[in-house]
């Protein structure tokens, strides 16, 4: 296959991993004399050497098992002929990979694996990608001189007689060939056939090394082995497969196929891009067959990923195709009007017209934008920037602060830098991993896949959350303690752990003396040392055990590299703030700061969450976290845009609802976030968005949001666009365009269209333009250019003239703030609270299959998955209320009301329970309350207090909403 761009790197699999040894050897193969590190296989070392060793079984992102025995080379001194991947290279060797014993050995291997294969090669989905294929002919197989007998691939088992004559001969009664088995075809997006087989257990291999799942096994002995998911009765959808696509991506014949290869062709082009899903920030080639994607393959040298994937960015691109995109621009006077299609001309037009009149009749504040996390860099500053060039107010918020704002907050006060310490590839030194607040394997799942590898090899792990997550106790894997706290009780939690490693002099006191503010901290000694934060005292306010809670803190404190992983279990609370602090806190105690293997580490949830904080998209903060009330930085902008920056920080999301609801924010740009379903407080957002003059909706689809708005202004996915991500490990990745935007325009092209029908001139041809200013004006940005990163392949900011390559460690040896400061961090409870009317907690949280609202994955297959939200509640609240599995419940809390259906499940504890907000029909967030973080305004999406009764169906809000939804998403019919 022909890559358009391969822009760094190597893309040849060199068939074993990589030694890992400092000290090297020397040899000879073929010879050409090679020096290589200790431990290399000598199949790596011949491809190393340009010698390319036939090969089935081996790959180097799977350990060597040597099977296939195609593989076979002579050594000089050695009997026999062993197998190259799993023969280490040693001092002085002579290998010859093409001695005319070898190439009979291999010829006759090839025959016996084709003698039980399909000979289809012509109408074969994998025809022109097949390594089979590809090797019978490095072998140079021509002819076969075994006769057809017993086999698995022909199901009439008559042999290789042409299947209609085969049919015609077959007696009515011939129950045709008892070791045929049919193709599985339950997997919506590959397909598994048994018949084409051949044992190399790639993937189950895979499944195991990669992945970490161990969904698959070879099942049977000899001539009846077979690759088997799960149980007997159980197919690739029913099984504990996740659909990674790793086992896909690993089978060198079609046993395991794409059905977009099967149904597209075979690509002939690639493009290497970066996944618009999660924070990880997974490189991908896209595939091409002329300008059809066929299929997403994980880059090997993507340096977040390491050439894996999960089923949303493997698979689920299908939406950027979907029959409910928008591609022509519309417009509407009032909201329960139909749509109109119109020019982009007239839609700009219309919308510039109707902002610049609100600021004529209620003044320069009363508009703003809102950006998003799933806009590249380049898009996301554009918009703030239109906010402060072009609307001159500072009104400008990103759906990042309801997520991740307390991470720049508290990281920002603790350690100097508003973002995570390590690199993903730290993971692989950590002795021990305290999970908080996340989910990684549904959230974060190719990271997960590293954690569980580390885990295997004798990590550790500590997994704080009022759910048992699947890293509790999934197969391989267990955590060494679970602490399932009381939603809403994280900094007793963590405060209690620093208890036990003051109060029992575990901390690191070289470490601190050093690096942080010692008179700070003896402050702080005093305050965590009393005994209200013992573990003792704190057990029945966090239901968290005394004695586990202690043994937690001393494996932190105590089992070498500790690295501390969190997600919005941790932010999205009153106290997020003080929680990230706490942490932090945790970090510098035991000095688990400026190393591989530790460090303090933000698990973002969406792609561009990092990097649409660092574009300076909160209202308070220009480009590169830097407060707007600084002159010096204001003049930095006003030099580079020509216009005159308000001092003054500008509105939150919360704030311009409440000033919109009050009569004095009237018009709103919203690029790519659909607010009403994931803000909080539903039927407050509703209101507010109702009582606006002019809503701009910049999107694929027609989202909740969009039922309010008055303009709409159709988006661009990923593969139609240029720019960059920022992921959860600061590594900025470029996203490369695959195909042409169907609507006319990428995102940036649009705002600035926008920007200029209100009178900004702007000129930018291309987003390169965009990333220079951006590291004209940003000092963490300084060194990045689209030409660092087309030599670098990525690099993680800050990356500037002191560090021209960037800074994976961030704080080695001494904090971007100078010292490490220790804060105080007194717990203070929400005012949320349980009682005889709402006696159970509600949290929220992801599941694999679906991303975020849902607006991309519900388009595509992952539906099979999870078609709808679920409420998870434990057995004996369940009892109580006469519920049973599968049941509607109605959802209700202070703020409003939903119903769904039931699941029953011990993974909660008893008063808590648990939902997805993936899909508008439930809209959870219309019970979650208008509660938040005291620092940043992120939303308490983690503790509701609620109750839960049978109901018979959706509630009649519910049919209100969807009523309304329906009402306004009518589109008139064209003149």
């Amino acid at each position: 296959m022909k890559d358009l761009v391969i822009p760094w790197g190597s893309d040849r699999d060199l068939g074993t991993p990589a030694s890992r040894a400092t000290e090297t050897v020397s040899l000879t193969i073929d010879g050409f004399q090679i020096t290589v590190p200790e431990g290399t296989s000598v199949m790596r070392a011949a491809a190393l050497a340009g010698i390319e060793v036939p090969r089935l079984c081996a790959s180097d992102n799977i350990e060597a098992f040597g099977s296939c025995r195609l593989c076979v080379v002579e050594i000089e001194g050695r009997r026999g002929t062993p197998a190259s991947c799993t023969t280490p290279v040693a001092s002085g060797m002579v290998v010859s990979t093409q001695t005319d014993k070898v190439r009979r050995l291999r010829k006759g291997v090839m025959e016996l694996y084709v003698s039980d294969h399909p000979l289809d090669c012509l109408t074969c989905s994998a025809n022109g990608d097949c390594e089979l294929q590809d090797m019978a002919g490095a072998v140079g197989l021509r002819d076969m001189r075994y006769e057809t007998g017993r086999n698995h691939y022909d199901p009439s088992g008559l042999g290789t007689l042409a299947q209609g004559d085969a049919r015609s001969r077959r007696p009515a009664t011939d129950p045709g060939n008892p070791d045929y088995i049919p193709a599985d075809d339950s997997n919506p997006y590959f397909t598994y056939d048994p018949s084409k087989c051949i044992l190399c257990s790639r993937c189950v291999r895979a499944c195991d090394e990669v992945q970490g799942t161990f969904a698959l096994t070879i099942a049977g002995r000899g001539f009846d082995s077979r690759v088997s998911a799960g149980m007997a009765g159980d197919d690739f959808l029913t099984s504990d497969c996740v659909s990674c696509g790793a086992c896909v991506q690993a089978c060198p014949t079609a046993t395991l196929q794409e059905r977009s290869v099967a149904e597209l062709g075979t690509p002939t082009r690639s493009v290497i891009t970066t996944c618009a899903y999660c924070g990880v920030g997974c490189s991908f080639k896209a595939e091409m067959n002329g300008d059809r994607l066929v299929r997403m393959t994980p880059y090997r040298h993507g340096k977040a990923n390491r050439g894996h994937s999960c089923v949303k960015g493997r698979f689920a691109y299908g939406y950027a195709n979907h029959q409910d995109r928008i591609l022509s621009p519309m417009i509407r006077d009032r909201i329960d009007q139909p749509w109109r299609e119109v020019g982009w001309d007239e839609a700009l037009r219309f919308a510039a017209e109707r902002m610049r009149a609100i600021q004529q009749d209620h003044g320069r504040k009363s508009i703003g934008v809102i950006t998003s996390s799933r806009c590249t860099n380049e898009e996301t500053y554009l918009v703030q920037k239109l906010a402060r060039a072009v609307f001159g107010n500072n009104n400008t918020d990103t759906c990042a602060r309801v997520c991740h704002s307390p991470t720049g907050y508290g990281l920002g006060q603790t350690f100097g830098t508003s973002a995570g310490t390590q690199d993903f590839d730290s993971v692989e030194n950590a002795d021990v991993m305290v999970v908080i607040g996340a989910n990684p394997t549904d959230a974060h799942p190719v990271f997960a896949s590293r954690m569980k590898k580390r885990l295997r090899e004798g990590a550790r792990l500590i997994v704080i959350d009022p759910r048992r997550i699947d890293l509790v106790k999934s197969p391989h894997v267990h955590a060494a303690h679970h602490l399932p706290l009381k939603p809403g009780t994280n900094v007793a939690v963590i405060s209690a752990m620093a208890h036990v490693i003051v109060t029992e002099d575990l901390y690191d006191e070289a470490f601190i003396r050093a690096r942080c503010d010692w008179d700070e901290f003896q402050s702080y000694a005093e305050f965590i040392r009393d005994p209200r934060h013992s573990p003792e005292a704190t057990a029945l306010l966090t239901g968290v055990n005394a004695a586990e809670l202690r043994r937690a803190a001393r494996l932190y404190a105590t089992g070498g590299n500790a690295a501390i992983y969190y997600g919005l279990g941790v932010t999205e609370h009153s106290q997020g703030s003080t929680a990230v602090m706490g942490i932090a806190n945790l970090a510098m105690l035991t000095g688990n700061i400026g190393r591989p293997g530790v460090g303090v580490n933000p698990l973002r949830g969406q792609n561009n969450v990092q990097g649409s904080c660092d574009m300076g998209s909160f209202p308070h903060e220009l480009p590169g976290y830097r407060h707007v009330k600084h002159p010096e930085v204001r003049a930095i902008f006003e030099a580079e845009w020509g216009v005159a920056i308000d001092p003054e920080p500008g509105l939150r999301i919360p704030n311009m609802l409440d000033a919109a609801a009050a009569g004095s924010f009237r018009g709103l740009y919203c690029q790519g976030e659909d607010i009403l379903q994931s803000d909080p407080d539903t039927k407050h957002v509703a209101a507010a968005l109702a009582a606006m003059d002019c809503v701009i909706v910049h999107d694929l689809f027609l989202n909740e949001t969009a039922n309010y708005a008055h303009v709409f202004l159709p988006g661009s996915t990923f593969l139609e666009k240029e720019g960059t991500f920022t992921n959860a490990e600061r590594r900025i990745n470029r996203v490369r365009k695959v195909m042409a935007p169907r609507n006319g325009y990428a995102d940036w092209q649009v705002t600035q269209l926008l920007a200029n029908a209100m009178g900004a001139g702007w000129t930018y041809t291309h987003p390169t333009q965009i990333m220079d200013e951006i590291a004209r004006t940003t000092p963490s940005f300084a060194g990045v250019s689209y030409e660092r990163l087309e030599e670098q392949g990525s690099v993680q900011w800050p990356c500037n003239e002191a560090q021209p390559d960037g800074t994976p460690l961030m704080h080695v040896d001494a904090f971007v703030g100078g010292k490490g400061r220790f804060i105080i961090t007194e717990y203070v409870a929400t005012d949320e609270r349980t009682g005889p009317r709402f006696p159970l907690l509600l949290t929220t949280g992801r599941i694999l299959s679906q991303y975020n609202v849902g607006a991309q994955t519900r388009r595509t297959e992952n539906m099979v998955w999870h078609d709808e939200d679920l409420l998870e509640i434990h057995p004996h609240d369940a009892e109580q209320r006469g519920i049973h599995d599968g049941d509607w419940v109605k959802l209700a809390s202070r703020a409003g009301e939903t119903s769904l259906r039931a699941r029953i499940t011990d993974r909660v504890s008893p008063g808590v329970v648990y939902t997805t907000f993936h899909h508008p029909d439930t809209q959870a967030n219309v019970v979650t309350t208008d509660y938040s973080d005291w620092a940043t305004n992120c939303p308490e999406y983690k503790v509701t207090a609620v109750q839960v009764s049978p109901s018979n169906g959706p509630t009649g809000w519910q049919q209100d909403y969807n009523a309304q939804a329906a009402l306004s998403r009518r589109i008139a019919a064209a003149e």
